[in-house]
């Protein structure tokens, strides 16, 4: 079910917290977008609403620009219709997993939009909240889930997922060579007793990984918790059918950008862009017909990633990749 609420009608309680959201790479996404966003009665897109401090920047450097932000989680934006409320009706929020961005429109009778912005992965709302389970570094039930309505928690997948099932989901989302310790250890103690919370699995990856997989790349465990996340909110999978979507929703000028945190999230953009600008023709054609043409434009060097004083700043801004492209032509079945 798709919710539509206006910034207004956030509701009272806990200020939005601004201090706490640090939004990444800020002024570079608002450059991307900018030549697409001056026009009047431009609607831009933020499919990924957080703690809205993207969305505020949106708002403010594009004073006839509308926006429409989606979420999942709802106290994100219950928090984020406070911090938006000075805009008014210029701010739509929807309730919403942001591979639904079609319908979304559909039913606010949008056709096309100007500008798309994702800023993918597990939010500073979330990362904070202890409650959420997102953070390995303190102890917390063992959710994970972006909308805690619905859906399995991170719990559930440990305790009821074949051994094979959570080797791969490791391997696959985490990229954690060392899957098959730690899941012949996770079976172990879920037999003893079910998990339930966090302290008890970092404990476990702890103990199940030899010294040298331990003396680098940071905590060891955060590898598996990125990779229960990813399965729990079904991240990869929504980000397959909503990069695409997004494309097709943006008018001929309009543009998108996507900043990614893993590898995982950055091959698919990339693959979604470079398809899209790729000439499609059979080899040999004398004159490639308007078909074949590419749809985009490229609008960054592979990924442009932030600056040594951002990530100084914002420490949760170092993995970030940002990619940006151009619709330039309709597409022509």
């Amino acid at each position: 079910m798709v919710r539509e609420a206006h910034a207004n009608e956030g509701g009272g309680g806990r200020q939005a917290g601004q201090s706490r959201h640090v939004p990444v790479m800020l002024q570079r996404c608002l450059d991307l977008l900018a030549p697409a966003l001056q026009r009047p009665g431009a609607v831009v897109v933020d499919c990924t609403l957080g703690l809205g401090g993207h969305s505020e920047a949106l708002l403010t450097r594009f004073p006839e620009a509308h926006l429409v932000a989606l979420d999942r989680d709802k106290e994100a934006l219950r928090l984020s219709g406070e911090r938006l409320a000075p805009f008014g009706e210029r701010a739509t929020l929807v309730h919403a997993v942001y591979d639904e961005l079609p319908d979304v429109l559909e039913r606010l009778g949008i056709a096309r939009v100007q500008g798309v912005l994702f800023d993918l992965g597990v939010s500073s709302m979330q990362l904070d909240e202890a409650d959420r389970g997102f953070a390995y570094a303190q102890d917390a039930p063992l959710d994970m889930r972006m909308d805690q309505t619905t859906g399995i928690s991170a719990a559930e997948v440990l305790n009821t997922y074949p051994p094979g099932e959570l080797v791969r989901i490791l391997r696959a989302y985490g990229e954690e060579k060392q899957a098959k310790r730690i899941v012949s250890a996770i079976v172990r103690e879920r037999e003893k007793e079910p998990f339930d919370h966090s302290a008890r699995l970092v404990e476990l990856i702890r103990n199940a990984l030899p010294q040298a997989a331990k003396r680098t790349g940071g905590n060891p465990a955060k590898r598996t918790f990125q990779a229960l996340r990813i399965e729990v909110n079904g991240e990869l999978s929504v980000l397959e059918r909503a990069i695409p979507a997004a494309v097709g929703a943006i008018d001929v000028g309009g543009r998108i950008a996507v900043l990614s945190y893993h590898s995982l999230e950055d091959r698919l953009v990339k693959q979604v862009f470079a398809a899209g600008a790729a000439n499609t023709a059979p080899p040999g054609l004398p004159v490639v017909p308007e078909r074949y043409q590419p749809r985009l434009k490229l609008l960054t060097r592979g990924a442009e990633l932030p600056t040594e004083e951002e990530v100084a700043e914002n420490r949760r801004a170092a993995p970030a990749r940002l990619r940006g492209a151009e619709r330039i032509r309709e597409s022509i079945e």
